[in-house]
């Protein structure tokens, strides 16, 4: 099987969709297990205890809280390429010589066929990341229960 053969056989069984949906559940998943590590820091900040002079804080109420993030962009590129060169030549050598009473001929015929061919491929992913301050409510409610 040649290269072009190769590379046209996985894009076509892999349609693009499949590509799309697997890499949004991806990010989603990411985007879950995120949200999960932010929630279960700032549980414990809420019960980390510090000790200012004779009163006692947790760190929400010294103002502390983690990072939450979100991701904003996800892109996903694919590029193929492929290429494919045909040439042909052909070429016809001839030289008469005379001499006496004799005559020589000489030919000389040379055919040739290539063929190239060559094929690539390539694809990226990228996702946007930023960070944002964690939701207000629950903040709020992670206080009251102290």
């Amino acid at each position: 099987m040649s290269a072009i053969e190769t590379i046209t056989n996985t894009l076509s069984n892999t349609p693009l969709y499949l590509m799309i949906e697997q890499m949004g559940t991806a990010v989603a998943n990411a985007q879950t297990q995120l949200d999960l590590n932010s929630i279960k820091l700032l549980k414990n900040m809420s019960k980390e205890q510090v000790a200012i002079g004779n009163e006692s804080y947790n760190l929400l109420e010294l103002g502390f809280t983690p990072a939450f993030y979100a991701f904003t962009e996800a892109t996903f590129e694919a590029k193929v390429e492929f290429s494919l060169a045909e040439t042909e030549s052909f070429s016809v050598g001839l030289e008469v010589g005379v001499k006496i009473q004799m005559v020589s001929v000489a030919v000389n015929a040379s055919y040739a066929r290539k063929f190239e061919q060559s094929a690539g491929g390539s694809s990226a992913m990228s996702v946007k990341l930023v960070s944002l301050p964690p939701p207000e409510n629950f903040l709020n409610l992670l206080n009251k229960n102290q």
